[in-house]
């Protein structure tokens, strides 16, 4: 098998910055193989994805040694369309990288450029729409499409130029469990046409098929190896800031033999070894705390179509969120979570029926009165980050709203101090990573105190760390009497953090009660194009009531 990328010694270093990106990278990639990059924020992982197509080192600057060679030409030799005919790079921020005004025009744009017939285009179009399931948004526009399916195109508008080599960086981050199983099918397809794929993510169970997996931290290659070695090397893991896959750990933890990757594997090993004894799973005697009794939001036969396509993207909702509830809008991407979760504070008006917040209409409130209630953070913190310094952004609701000067000061003091954001008040924003912009955009939201706080997809792109991090902050907030709304593609999140769970499907709720009855019932969550976490599956299989490791520990009696 020939070698489709070799890196020798790379090393790199941002202009203006000492610290190296890279630091003495090694390694081959073999051609049709696939490898999964693993590593904690800031491990240089999105770094060293560019430096394969020449982004590194003529758009980004800096202090470049040793040398990449792909398909044996050295990258830095050769400019960036030249290397586009031969490595495909979807980027972790996808966003920029669409910008025509239908999904057709986007997917024909890389293949115009290689002068291809319009024949071939228009074949490569037909291809590739049905297999990330765009074939019914040929015509939209990429701003009206949901951050998952933006995400798909983005990733269909590289694989129409059917580049040999395809570089992907958190390619799943936006997307359901059923969209994260289409873009490792493709993995697989791709595999299977003798391309080769580099895929970074944070989830390790997306290495479980690669020939290698590469951990990364602080620039350099920690450990590398098959993803039995690696998957399965606890402190390696932990010491890349890369979660520990939840059944190796359960496994470890209670000290049972093997470990494994997968449900089937788990279960196997179960009863090859009768480590556990299948029962029932009984119903719960004891409904977890869901909040105070009084309703805070309630939508009475909520519909709302868009105006640019009279779709009904919400069909006649009736739904009460508690006063004190910690809720999960789980969904397939486009099923309705974020054009619901934008009536909660007014973000959107109903086409028709009514949402009422403490019981009155929120058309009747002025917007300042309700963002006093209703804190929400969107998807993307770039969509609402645009202050010159964390202090101004932060600051920029209590203005507004005509707080005093000295309760301002106070109030962004505590917010930066809740996101562990103290110390940046001069920096600007956009300089900051995403995980940090992110908990920007979250402190803007806190400081004037709202009620309720929403959040849609705050885990997104976040590392294990800072992922944790993050959650347990907003624990905390529950736990002083917020009423928290989390939409979210992350069930193990979910599972851990949410009391209740509701699920939409195409405009409708499918499913909505405690998290943990919710998530048995696999087989109505199929129907919305999800499934529970490989640890709950077990869970499930097994009759416990746990939702993560520790519980399940506890229930076993480890």
């Amino acid at each position: 098998m020939s070698t489709a990328v070799s890196i020798e010694d790379l090393t790199f270093a941002y202009r203006g910055q000492e610290a190296p990106a890279l630091q003495h990278i090694q390694g081959e990639v073999q051609e049709g193989s696939l490898v999964v990059i693993l590593g904690h924020g800031g491990a240089g992982k999105s770094t060293l994805c560019a430096s394969l197509n020449g982004i590194v080192p003529h758009f980004f600057r800096g202090r470049y040694q040793g040398r990449v060679l792909v398909k044996d030409r050295e990258v830095a030799g050769h400019k960036v369309a030249e290397m586009s005919r031969y490595v495909g790079f979807v980027l972790q921020d996808f966003e920029p990288q669409l910008f025509s005004t239908n999904v057709e025009l986007e997917m024909a744009f890389g293949p115009e450029n290689l002068l291809l017939p319009r024949r071939e285009i228009e074949q490569r179009i037909q291809g590739y729409l049905p297999l990330l399931g765009l074939e019914s948004f040929r015509r939209r526009e990429p701003a009206s499409l949901s951050g998952g399916q933006k995400q798909r195109l983005a990733i269909s508008s590289v694989l129409t130029m059917e580049p040999q080599i395809l570089v992907m960086d958190e390619p799943t981050t936006d997307l359901d469990p059923q969209g994260r199983e289409e873009i490792l099918n493709i993995a697989r397809r791709l595999r299977e046409e003798k391309r080769t794929l580099l895929i970074v993510d944070y989830d390790p169970e997306s290495g479980a098929e690669a020939e290698q997996i590469w951990l990364l931290r602080e620039g350099g290659i920690a450990a590398r190896g098959s993803p039995g070695e690696i998957l399965g090397d606890i402190p390696a893991l932990k010491s890349c800031g890369v979660k520990v896959p939840a059944l190796i750990e359960l496994f470890s933890t209670m000290d049972w033999p093997g470990k494994p990757l997968q449900v089937g594997e788990a279960t196997a090993l179960v009863q090859e070894h009768g480590l556990a004894r299948p029962r029932k799973l009984e119903p719960s005697k004891t409904s977890p705390s869901v909040g105070n009794g009084s309703f805070i939001l309630q939508m009475e036969d909520l519909v709302y179509r868009y105006p640019s396509h009279q779709i009904e993207a919400l069909q006649g909702i009736n739904l009460g969120i508690l006063e004190g509830e910690f809720v999960a809008l789980i969904g397939q991407n486009g099923s309705g979570k974020t054009t619901l979760a934008k009536h909660f504070n007014a973000l959107l008006k109903p086409s028709s029926g009514r949402v009422l917040l403490r019981g009155k209409a929120t058309t009747d409130y002025r917007q300042q009165e309700i963002s006093r209630l209703v804190g929400y953070v969107f998807q993307n913190p770039d969509h609402q980050i645009f202050c010159n310094t964390v202090y101004d952004e932060v600051a920029f609701g209590l203005k507004t709203l005509g707080e005093p000067p000295d309760s301002i000061e106070k109030r962004v003091a505590e917010a930066l101090a809740t996101v562990g954001l103290t110390g940046t008040e001069k920096k600007t924003p956009f300089a900051l990573s995403k995980g940090e912009r992110q908990r920007v955009a979250v402190a803007s939201v806190l400081a004037v105190r709202p009620e309720v706080l929403v959040l849609d997809e705050p885990t997104t792109g976040l590392d294990e760390e800072r992922q944790r991090s993050l959650m347990e902050m907003l624990k905390i907030l529950h736990g002083r009497g917020h009423t928290v709304i989390i939409i979210t593609h992350s069930m193990e999140v979910a599972a851990e953090y949410a009391t209740r769970a509701i699920v939409m499907k195409d405009g409708a709720i499918l499913l909505d009660g405690p998290t943990r009855e919710v998530f048995a019932r696999e087989e109505r969550l199929q129907e919305a194009s999800l499934r529970p976490s490989s640890l709950v599956r077990l869970s499930n299989w097994l009759g416990t009531r746990a939702l993560t490791v520790n519980q399940m520990v506890e229930e076993l009696g480890g």
